[in-house]
């Protein structure tokens, strides 16, 4: 979470006065002391939890609780839906409108969850690749580190359960 002095710093530096280019050298001066106290600030910022929003909607439910009990399927959002007599339309709505996010975005969240779980009882990228629904180590890889800040290895390193 960061702070109140981070946030402010962020409104103080995208206000309209930062993009006039005439600003004078004192201008240009504050802006930068300003960016390095924000990248302070940021770098003492506490780390927030991996959040994944829970739906509501009875048919969100559903497709969630079979996401849960197989984080590693590829059914298609129409498939899904056909099974539980939804379109992939009207469900894509309802991620976007009610989660806030594509059922690609909440799916590959999911994973990552189960990911870090199994990482954190020592299995190797590989194998959590596979179980997560991923093709290959690479994708996996990547979409861990683009979301978690660092990479498999590294976060299974630092977290296997004794």
């Amino acid at each position: 979470m960061v702070s109140d002095l981070a946030r402010e710093i962020v409104l103080a530096l995208t206000g309209p006065r930062n993009y006039d280019r005439a600003a004078s050298d004192h201008d240009r001066a504050r802006s930068a002391r300003l960016r390095r106290v924000l990248v302070d600030e940021l770098h003492e910022a506490r780390e927030q939890p991996l959040q994944l929003p829970e739906p509501h909607d009875d048919r969100l439910q559903a497709i969630a609780q079979m996401m849960y009990e197989q984080p590693g399927d590829n059914t298609s959002l129409a498939e899904l839906g056909r099974a539980i007599g939804a379109s992939a339309r009207t469900l894509s709505r309802l991620f976007h409108n009610e989660l806030g996010m594509t059922f690609y975005e909440w799916r590959t969240q999911l994973r990552i969850y189960h990911a870090l779980i199994l990482l954190a009882d020592g299995h190797d990228a590989t194998h959590v690749a596979h179980a997560c629904g991923w093709a290959n180590p690479s994708s996996f890889i990547s979409a861990f580190t683009n979301i978690i800040g660092t990479t498999p290895g590294r976060y299974r390193s630092g977290h296997q359960r004794l």
